[in-house]
């Protein structure tokens, strides 16, 4: 089944309901499935991501399995 049979279904089934308050539930689902978020940054923010780039290809960074052990350890000096 291509993903246009599950489509055509829906909205032949969507036009024959008369029930307000479910379309307005789909209309609800529909808009939170297709939402688009846009993320505005700033030059302090943009320069920090740069920053951590550049940090991440000189390999200055600790995979979660170093930062897991790290608290691991921790936690049993505590």
């Amino acid at each position: 089944m291509t993903t246009s049979e599950p489509k055509n279904i829906l909205i032949h089934n969507i036009a024959a309901i008369d029930d307000e308050s479910f379309l307005q539930a789909i209309k609800t689902i529909i808009d939170i499935k297709t939402q688009t978020t846009v993320y505005k940054t700033t030059n302090q923010h943009k320069a920090l991501v740069e920053e951590r780039i550049e940090q991440i290809e000189k390999g200055d960074y600790f995979s979660n399995e170093k930062v897991a052990e790290e608290i691991e350890k921790w936690l049993q000096e505590k």
